[in-house]
């Protein structure tokens, strides 16, 4: 009786209040990640920004600022279907998972079971001679363990949890950024491809011109065979540029049907007919370096995973300290299924329980050792990503930049090779020059035509680097939920 009011005083309240108040939480505090780039952070403005560049907030739907609706529609339909998306969000089901099963551990867990065997064995068995004995037993019983977290190590592992968790989200918000880029440049390599065609097909028909122009001469004895032998060959590469073209446009329409979630060919009765490609708008909203470290998602994965890798520390320190843990049981029955509910057959067990390994060999140690050196690399990688973030940006700004005077070149020579080709035209019904320089001034402008085609593409090409490289593309709603707001 002596042993089982001492059981009963060890598991009572005053007792149990006062492990409670001792706990504590071993390990380092998570303080936030450390300042990778303390300068950029209060500039208040990129280095590489141009005059159209406004400081303004950009809009995380930036694909809109295109004006194109079928390109609007890709996205929403990428965001909403694509698989990439889907797998970002079935992580987030995990991780939330994994985080509720950790706040778990530190409630107490409470089991129950029944059982009813039946023995029969030889009577010298049971003691009472020869012959066979038949036993029946009913048993109806419950257990109860619950660990203490005195030294937090179950708290710790909560905050890992938890960090992952969001940093899953973050991971979805980045898929998003990247998926919406991905359409984009996607949609504009295929609107400057479709463009691309319909130059082709011009010059192709001036170089079968030429070619027939080459032969009347060739035939009436004016030129060797040399000038029909290379009008020729311009005519064959022309061609061959051509089906190259129509060969990427197809494979062009297939990415994009597979980025939204479709099959290929999917998509080719939405994509078929050739539009322009769209222009960013003569002012751009970029924000300053402050926000660009907020609204990264990769930053923002990278600081969730040094947070957990904190926690980690915490775990394993917690591991070196004493256990203490309570087991109870509680037993009703006998040999007749009614003893099962008989309040005078209860059998029951308190079993308190302390672990401390003493002695490991340094393992505890080692192990704490290699949470901190985890620890450090994702400082490091946090530090790496801040810093890659930025360059992406302020690369992305200098190209932007450069591609806006690019076309604005490649504008103003189109424009003259048009005028070249009028005054061409009225030499030729001047009689002062023959129609062959004339379709070779228009084979010339067809030329600069298509770099114009190409420098526009590159133009929104690059508008689109510069709202991935700001970490666009997602809304915090949208990321911990999987629903594209």
């Amino acid at each position: 009786m002596t042993a089982s009011l001492s059981l009963r005083r060890i598991g009572s309240a005053p007792i149990l209040a006062a492990l409670l108040a001792g706990c504590t939480t071993v390990g380092p505090n998570y303080n936030g990640a450390p300042e990778a780039a303390p300068v950029a952070a209060s500039r208040g403005k990129f280095v590489r920004a141009g005059e159209a560049m406004q400081q303004t907030t950009p809009s995380s739907r930036w694909w809109e600022s295109l004006g194109d609706p079928v390109l609007n529609q890709l996205v929403i339909s990428a965001l909403e279907d694509s698989p990439g998306i889907a797998v970002a969000n079935a992580r987030i089901a995990q991780s939330r998972a994994a985080l509720a099963a950790n706040r778990t551990a530190a409630l107490p867990t409470v089991n129950t079971s029944f059982a009813a065997p039946y023995l029969n064995v030889p009577g010298n068995i049971a003691g009472n001679g020869g012959g066979r004995d038949e036993i029946n037993a009913y048993n109806l019983g419950f257990d109860a363990s619950w660990e203490i977290d005195l030294f937090g190590g179950t708290r710790r592992k909560v905050e890992a949890a938890l960090a992952r968790a969001e940093a899953a989200e973050a991971a979805s918000a980045d898929a998003r950024v990247t998926l919406s880029a991905e359409i984009a440049r996607a949609y504009v390599g295929l609107r400057a491809r479709q463009a691309m065609l319909a130059l082709q097909d011009r010059q192709v028909g001036i170089d079968r011109e030429l070619v027939a122009l080459a032969q009347q001469r060739y035939a009436a004895g004016t030129i060797p065979q040399q000038p029909v032998n290379a009008a020729e060959a311009q005519a064959f590469a022309s061609e061959a540029d051509v089906a190259k073209s129509r060969a990427e446009i197809a494979v062009l329409m297939d990415q994009i049907a597979v980025l939204t979630g479709k099959e290929p060919g999917a998509l080719d009765a939405l994509l078929q007919t050739p539009a322009p490609v769209p222009l960013p708008p003569a002012e751009v909203s970029i924000g300053d370096p402050a926000s660009l470290l907020r609204s990264r998602p990769d930053i923002r994965l990278a600081e969730r995973q040094l947070a957990a890798a904190n926690a980690d520390v915490g775990v394993k320190i917690a591991d070196k300290f004493p256990k203490i843990s309570f087991l109870g049981l509680l037993g009703l029955g006998g040999q007749n299924i009614g003893d099962i509910f008989d309040p005078a057959n209860i059998v029951g067990i308190a079993l308190p329980q302390i672990k401390w390994n003493l002695f490991d060999g340094g393992r505890a140690d080692r192990q704490v050792e290699a949470a901190k050196g985890a620890y450090a690399e994702a400082e490091a990688n946090y530090r790496r990503t801040v810093l890659t973030a930025l360059q992406d940006a302020e690369g992305s700004l200098a190209r932007f930049g450069a591609q806006r005077v690019a076309f604005g070149k490649a504008l103003d020579a189109e424009g003259r090779a048009r005028k070249n080709v009028d005054l061409q035209q009225q030499r030729v019904q001047a009689g002062t020059i023959g129609k062959p320089d004339r379709l070779d001034a228009e084979r010339q402008a067809l030329q600069l035509a298509m770099a114009t085609a190409a420098a526009r593409a590159e133009l929104t090409t690059g508008f689109i680097a510069v709202e991935k490289a700001l970490g666009l593309g997602w809304t915090a709603d949208a990321a911990a939920s999987g629903v594209n707001k």
